[in-house]
């Protein structure tokens, strides 16, 4: 078995659930919550959101929010200015260009304001369980630089390699075990190294404990 695939069943034996911690109900629900979430923690995120889809009622009603409003509403989640605009802009597209319904593929997912490829790849995994791309967050690009699965910085790059070393039954997936290593063991700043599964397939152990 390839290092790769040793990998992959070790996080999957140790991993409870391998789908995002963003709570939603519709694929809309996760695409602005997945927004509000760039630099925030989802716990926060999820605290945020019952009340937000319960004053907002989709895309149309987010498409014509008051965007001083809406700032007041997301301001927990930090960025909100930005955030806000974004939220209101990419429904106003979706109501506009799609519909009233969250495009189901990379390239139209890409062209709405505050989604770049991390967003995109979340919704389609998670709503639609579509595998076109791998999920690149700050869980994922520790581990992959720890793991030695990519020497690069830029969430894209570190993308393109991991898909090319990943099969692709388990792109779906790879984001959320990794995420869920680095929140259990693989911690950003005292990772538990004697403690990790793992630890026998990576570069970086004996040299962080």
């Amino acid at each position: 078995m390839q290092r790769i695939d040793k990998i992959i069943t070790i996080l999957r034996k140790n991993s409870a659930d391998s789908s995002t911690a963003l709570r939603y109900k519709k694929p809309f629900e996760l695409l602005v919550a997945t927004i509000l979430s760039a630099q925030c923690t989802d716990e926060r995120i999820n605290k945020l959101t019952p009340g937000l889809f319960k004053k907002y009622k989709g895309p149309a009603a987010f498409a014509g929010a008051n965007v001083a409003e809406l700032e007041k509403d997301v301001r927990s989640a930090g960025f909100y200015r930005n955030k806000s605009r974004n939220i209101i802009g990419a429904s106003q597209k979706i109501m506009k260009d799609f519909g009233g319904r969250v495009p189901e593929n990379m390239e139209a997912l890409l062209t709405l304001p505050g989604v770049a490829r991390k967003t995109a790849n979340i919704v389609l995994s998670s709503s639609f369980r579509k595998a076109e791309g791998i999920a690149v967050d700050t869980h994922v690009k520790r581990l992959s630089g720890r793991l030695s699965l990519s020497k690069a910085n830029n969430p894209e790059k570190i993308e393109k390699d991991l898909m090319k070393i990943i099969p692709k039954k388990d792109w779906l997936d790879f984001n959320y075990l990794l995420v869920n290593h680095g929140r259990k063991i693989c911690h950003a700043r005292k990772p538990l190294c004697r403690e990790c599964r793992l630890n026998h397939l990576c570069h970086s152990f004996g040299k962080m404990v």
